[in-house]
């Protein structure tokens, strides 16, 4: 269903803004919620919070009043949308809990872009990192049952699986090894740019609540657990922003975030299944046409460039749609699990020379061992096994299907 927002009417952005009565969501119930609603949220609070740091940084970087001026309002907006979506999330729901919700978003949208992307490169680059957010779930999945003695399926439902990935400790990588090759965008098709920045500010929030959420946590295996596997969500941020065009001009940027915007809303409000959920989706997307009518026409103003000539025929397609990927993560974990980042390619681990600055980096970060591993082995030693939601059969790798401590994987 092709949809333009150039021919649509949108709220007009001087009636966009909100009391604060109208601005403090009623939250979803954390017991009764599809896991895909909280996935929608999850990943629209990332979406937001990207709009209004980019906003915040091209204002710091343009000296024209009327591009500050239109910036502010956008993003005076935009920050109320943050709140919104955010606040939906209960406040009952635990750092943990939301932490499962952040991996299972990782996972399934990860997975989803992947399936749908045109670019060999950006497609590679998301199948490298989804094996590593797959096994954070696992992880995270593993420090809920042995503190809460809970089961992370409780959150994710039957959806996503929950087993071993690319191993967290494996993936701690030198900084120069975390850089791709960007695309052009003048000849890239749009949804490549619309998967790019949807994924960086989905993982660019990722990073961020655990950097902020990880102290909070009180237990020094969890503080340590989460210290670790957000310096590789920092990771995936520097890998994926490496990706997008950097020729691109402020103007261009903003109107690609605008596009996004409206292509992310339409697509949730096509494919969300809570009604009062659904219709919040559909007033964002009205406000998000009139943002990128706005960004459109300063660029127009100021380029004498058009965005209608990136998006003739309406939004990218295919839009974005949250389902268990189970059968696609089986078969990029059973290609894909020996590879590591090597300058701007992937190469298998096994090729890399013994004094490659990654095993000098893993004896650095690993000395001591690592939290993800020692997660494992705890809840090993309390339980006997660790914990998984393996719905297709065993981990397709031999060496990852040892659940007890002897003889047990990284």
């Amino acid at each position: 269903m092709a949809f333009n927002p150039f021919k649509e009417q949108g709220v007009p952005i001087e009636k966009q803004i909100k009391s604060w009565s109208e601005i403090n969501m009623k939250p979803f119930d954390k017991n009764k919620v599809n896991p895909y609603t909280r996935v929608r949220v999850i990943l629209m609070n990332g979406i937001e919070v990207e709009a209004a740091i980019f906003s915040h940084q091209f204002s710091r970087h343009t000296y024209d009043m009327h591009t500050k001026q239109m910036l502010a309002m956008t993003r005076r907006a935009e920050q109320q949308q943050q709140k919104m979506i955010n606040w939906l999330n209960p406040g009952s729901q635990s750092i943990l809990e939301t932490t499962i919700g952040y991996e299972q978003v990782a996972v399934d949208l990860t997975s989803a872009l992947a399936k749908n992307e045109p670019d060999e490169n950006v497609r590679q680059t998301l199948d490298f990192a989804l094996l590593e957010d797959f096994d954070h779930l696992f992880r995270f999945a593993n420090f809920l049952k042995l503190t809460k003695d809970m089961k992370a399926e409780k959150i994710t439902g039957r959806n996503t699986e929950i087993t071993v990935g690319r191993p967290t400790v494996l993936e701690h990588r030198h900084p120069f090894d975390g850089i791709r090759r960007h695309y052009e965008t003048p000849s890239a098709n749009p949804l490549t740019c619309v998967h790019a920045l949807t994924i960086t500010a989905a993982e660019q929030q990722t990073m961020n609540y655990y950097m902020n959420q990880g102290a909070n946590i009180k237990e020094k295996l969890g503080r340590g657990l989460y210290q670790e596997i957000a310096q590789v969500e920092e990771e995936h941020v520097t890998l994926y922003e490496s990706l997008m065009d950097p020729k691109d001009s402020w103007y261009l940027q903003m109107v690609m975030h605008e596009i996004t915007e409206c292509w992310l809303y339409f697509s949730l409000y096509m494919d969300e299944t809570d009604n009062r959920i659904k219709n919040f989706w559909e007033e964002n997307l009205m406000m998000e046409v009139e943002h990128l009518k706005a960004a459109n026409e300063l660029m127009k103003r100021y380029e004498h460039r058009d965005a209608q000539e990136i998006i003739p025929d309406g939004l990218p397609e295919p839009l974005l749609q949250f389902q268990p990927n189970i059968e696609y993560v089986r078969e990029v974990l059973n290609n894909q699990v020996h590879l590591t980042a090597k300058e701007s390619d992937f190469v298998s681990a096994d090729s890399l020379d013994k004094n490659d600055r990654y095993f000098q980096y893993q004896s650095l970060v690993n000395a001591n061992g690592a939290p993800s591993d020692k997660v494992i082995q705890e809840l090993m030693r309390e339980e006997g096994k660790d914990y998984r939601l393996e719905l297709a059969g065993e981990n397709p790798i031999p060496e990852y299907r040892h659940r007890e401590l002897a003889g047990a994987h990284r």
